[in-house]
């Protein structure tokens, strides 16, 4: 049974029902219902609501926006009712209907972040203020994410980020009115070091190649502070420009620096080419101190994996999701068996990581919407925080309501030695389970700060 109570924000909140931890539908009535509705930025108006999917369609994380623009298409389909209904089958929550949202049929607008803050900010305050939309999700750059998040709350939208992987966007720059699915820099981190220290020993001498923005940093910081801690020595850590497209000059130092680990904390199109350096100047073959020299990628995607090639085989990383959990998890990753038939069936190919947590995120705000009984993006707050589900395809998940960041199993992945197609490039090594790579959020500061409605 739950209790309803007025929040600190004048809205209704359910509490937790026994069992999934799920929320039931909340039903406004009165002055409750006013509230919910009353004086919020861009109320749709008639029968539509319109969400705003802002992606890097062009620089060096072009591949993976192509791939979350898929997704969100893929998702805007199945929430008015097309196709085969995708992960809103296998989804805890039975809310959603393939009727829209709270019966408004769902259309989309699009914009290019170029993987620029400043780019992405305009291209998000054009949807906000120009198209309507009450939503905004999308990005592959953490950079684009906390400039786009921040825009957000000072707007009164709710912001469902995209791929961002720093500790940052639900750490120091986390924003009430912003919310990621996607696991961060610290929980690669706690995931790999044990799998490293398994395959590589605890005496390693580790070479930093680091994209030179907030992501970059805190990836760079999660795994030296998680290697350094089995007994690893970072010997060396250099920044290089996001825009660097040759990295002969950043990696034809580090066969004589001492390291015998080159850990790349790169990623989209800077992985595919600092990796592809890296084989070229015969570090995969390389011998340092006595070991074989071993490349590190912190945090992988399939795609990635695609423009890399035969570079990958053998090399470990960390992923939020893949694909073939289908093959390897049986029931526990249900949701992943629809996704990938449904995406698949669409498009040809399997999903990446980037379309399967952009999916989740639309997925998400429209059932929060559904359960909260409104738009206003308080309401959708109020349902999102601290809730907790299952069917996604990560397994048992939960929307921490401290820092709105979500929970769940951490993949760790390796280049597969002998792979049977182009799609089939990594295998899971280790699924980490949530506990593992659960934090104080007090550790990465910040204050989250109260929801803000706008207009």
């Amino acid at each position: 049974m739950s209790n309803s109570k007025l929040t600190r924000r004048g809205l209704i909140k359910t509490g937790a029902v026994a069992g999934a931890g799920l929320a039931t539908p909340t039903l406004f009535t009165g002055n409750v219902w006013a509230a919910a509705h009353a004086g919020y930025t861009n109320a749709p108006q008639g029968d539509t609501v319109t969400l705003g999917f802002n992606v890097p369609q062009t620089g060096p994380y072009a591949d993976e926006g192509a791939d979350e623009l898929r997704a969100y298409q893929l998702a805007v389909e199945h929430l008015n009712g097309g196709g085969d209904g995708g992960m809103m089958q296998t989804f805890s929550s039975k809310v959603l209907d393939g009727t829209g949202i709270l019966g408004k049929k769902v259309e989309f607008v699009t914009g290019d972040t170029q993987t620029k803050p400043d780019a992405a900010r305009a291209s998000a305050r054009s949807m906000i203020e120009k198209d309507g939309a009450v939503m905004i999700t999308g990005g592959s750059s953490s950079g684009v994410a906390v400039a786009v998040q921040a825009l957000c709350q000072e707007a009164g939208i709710i912001f469902m980020a995209g791929l961002t992987h720093s500790n940052d966007t639900t750490g120091k720059d986390k924003k009430a009115n912003g919310f990621r699915h996607f696991f961060n820099s610290y929980m690669s981190g706690a995931a790999l070091a044990p799998i490293l220290a398994d395959r590589y020993g605890n005496d390693r001498k580790a070479y930093h190649l680091t994209a030179d923005y907030n992501w970059g940093y805190t990836t760079e910081e999660a795994v030296r502070t998680s290697t350094e801690a089995m007994g690893w020595e970072t010997v060396a850590a250099v920044k290089t420009p996001l825009a660097q497209t040759d990295f002969s000059s950043y990696v034809a130092p580090v066969l004589n620096s001492g390291a015998d680990v080159l850990v790349l904390n790169h990623y989209g199109g800077n992985m595919v080419n600092s990796l592809t350096s890296a084989v070229q100047f015969g570090l995969r073959a390389a011998e340092a101190n006595g070991k074989n020299f071993e490349i590190v990628v912190p945090l992988y995607s399939r795609l990635m994996a695609k423009g890399a090639g035969e570079n990958v085989a053998g090399i470990f990383g960390s992923t939020n999701w893949h694909w073939s959990l289908e093959n390897v998890a049986g029931a526990k990753y249900a949701g992943t068996n629809a996704f990938v038939k449904s995406f698949g069936e669409k498009y040809g190919f399997p999903p990446s990581q980037a379309a399967h947590t952009v999916y989740c995120q639309t997925l998400l705000y429209a059932d929060a919407a559904q359960r909260a009984g409104s738009f206003n993006p308080c309401a959708i707050a109020e349902a999102l925080e601290d809730y907790s589900f299952d069917g996604l395809g990560n397994g048992p998940t939960m929307y921490r309501g401290a820092d709105h960041q979500c929970f769940k199993d951490v993949l760790v992945v390796k280049g597969k030695e002998n792979p049977d197609n182009e799609f089939d490039l990594l295998e899971i090594v280790d699924v980490t389970p949530t506990e593992q790579v659960s934090y104080d959020p007090a550790i990465f500061g910040g204050e989250l700060g109260s929801c803000n409605p706008g207009a």
